[in-house]
């Protein structure tokens, strides 16, 4: 006789929780990079510096540095079956030596996830009033300076902050398999289809013409300043989300029987196409109405709206776009909760509710002196240059550096039929690791040398 009663959360099991599903990990890693990175930050770059040249360095560091660091981050979440806190306490026990200064460092990129969540959550509110008030028209009527500008003045979003933080919470309290999965499942698709529909409309527009010719014509001189491969190799790990904790996690909810090699390739090319999907639409729109694409950030709140009131039948495609841009939004943003949601589980040994519901509570209350404008770039520039690529590094050094050698090669190769061998490892050690310091100090060479703000 089949047993239709439903099966208990694993939280109350004594199980952790997994994917379903190969596709389900994908889509949520995916889900996990889609955000600011992709859609705002991704094609202001592409339009800082000269267009397709841009795009050669950020391929090149995309297949040959944030592979890697995909694999690396997803196996040590999996190989230890634990967030940054555990995986890097295991990390240090496995090497002979003192667990708790891992659990220590574990808090690190921990923390920059929060700190991040709790910027983004107030953004996200932003998108969510963006995209309501392209259902309603009044983006359409109300002119685009003031109406931003009600936004990002002090507690201008502040009831849009709670509507984002009510959202993570239903989402986050369902779990990893009845919450995580199965919002990407349906989100992460939705956005590259709105996408679609989006672009098939923006290059019917007069003049969007130019703007592929400018994405697809490389200025080469411009591979000939630094800055182009600094910011690409910055993009590249902003992008794919490689910061110790988000990928980390996820890994440690994916079964032993998938090859996260594969996974990983499958999410840089899914992220990379997003990128260039939000790039194709945003760049020929700028040229199209005569707007800046190298506007920075403006491009999506102020730029594109302009954009979207000039077009005719604007007000659809407004909400096809801020659709999109919210279902990103969400996406990044539960996956940027679920990391200090697991240390505060694991550190308080509580239910996945309760620890849900207290880390958003407490990212609520200390994002509200940060609704200023001002503030939250401030807060926001701290986390992504200070906190997150120490994160990436941490991990970086955790996996390749501390743990075993066989144990690492071991965990790779989990779920393939082709064992990885010694130059992955050899690869990742001295290749990726050393990149990733590099990232790290160029970030604070930008930042107290040049004071002209992250690469990333």
């Amino acid at each position: 006789m089949q047993n239709n009663t439903p099966s208990a959360p694993p939280e109350l099991t004594g199980q952790r929780d997994q994917f379903r599903s190969r596709l389900g990990f994908i889509l949520a890693c995916v889900g996990s990079t889609l955000g600011m990175g992709d859609i705002w930050l991704f094609p202001f770059r592409v339009g800082q510096f000269g267009g397709a040249a841009f795009l050669i360095p950020y391929f090149l560091f995309v297949g040959f540095i944030g592979y890697v660091g995909i694999v690396e981050e997803t196996a040590f979440g999996r190989g230890m079956r634990a967030g940054p806190l555990g995986a890097f306490s295991k990390a240090m026990a496995q090497a002979k030596k003192n667990p708790t200064i891992g659990r220590l460092l574990g808090w690190i990129p921990v923390l920059g996830s929060f700190g991040i969540a709790v910027g983004y959550t107030i953004v996200v509110g932003w998108i969510l009033r963006y995209t309501v008030g392209s259902i309603t028209g009044a983006l359409m009527t109300n002119e685009t300076g003031p109406y931003f500008g009600q936004i990002v003045g002090s507690m201008g979003s502040l009831w849009w902050h709670v509507i984002a933080i009510v959202i993570t919470i239903l989402i986050l309290t369902a779990g990893v398999s009845r919450g995580i999965e199965v919002v990407n499942k349906i989100m992460v698709p939705m956005i590259y289809i709105l996408f679609i529909i989006f672009g098939i409309r923006i290059f019917t527009v007069p003049g969007s013409m130019d703007g592929l010719r400018f994405l697809f014509t490389p200025d080469f001189t411009a591979l000939g300043n630094p800055k182009t491969w600094v910011y690409a190799l910055g993009q590249a790990f902003f992008s794919l989300s490689l910061a110790g904790s988000g990928t980390v996690i996820y890994g440690s909810y994916l079964s032993d029987k998938e090859d996260v090699r594969k996974s990983a390739k499958q999410i840089a090319v899914l992220d990379t196409l997003a990128s260039v999907m939000a790039t194709l639409l945003i760049i020929p729109a700028a040229f199209a109405y005569g707007k800046d694409p190298a506007a920075g950030p403006p491009l999506l709140f102020l730029t594109m709206t302009d954009v979207l009131k000039s077009m005719p039948g604007g007000r659809i495609f407004s909400i096809l776009f801020f659709v999109a841009v919210a279902f990103a939004g969400i996406t990044s943003l539960i996956n940027l909760f679920e990391t200090p949601v697991d240390a505060f589980k694991d550190q308080f040994k509580v239910s996945r509710p309760v620890a849900v519901i207290a880390v958003c509570a407490l990212a609520f209350l200390i994002g509200l002196p940060f609704e200023n404008a001002d503030m939250l770039g401030l807060l926001m520039d701290v986390v992504s240059i200070y906190i997150i690529p120490a994160g990436a590094l941490l991990a970086a050094i955790m996996f390749f550096w501390v743990c075993n050698k066989q144990w690492v090669l071991d965990e790779v190769s989990k779920g393939s039929l082709e064992r990885a061998g010694d130059r992955f490892y050899q690869y990742g050690k001295y290749v990726f690791c050393g990149v990733t310091v590099l990232v790290f100090i160029v970030n604070l060479y930008f930042v107290l040398v040049l004071k002209q703000g992250s690469i990333g």
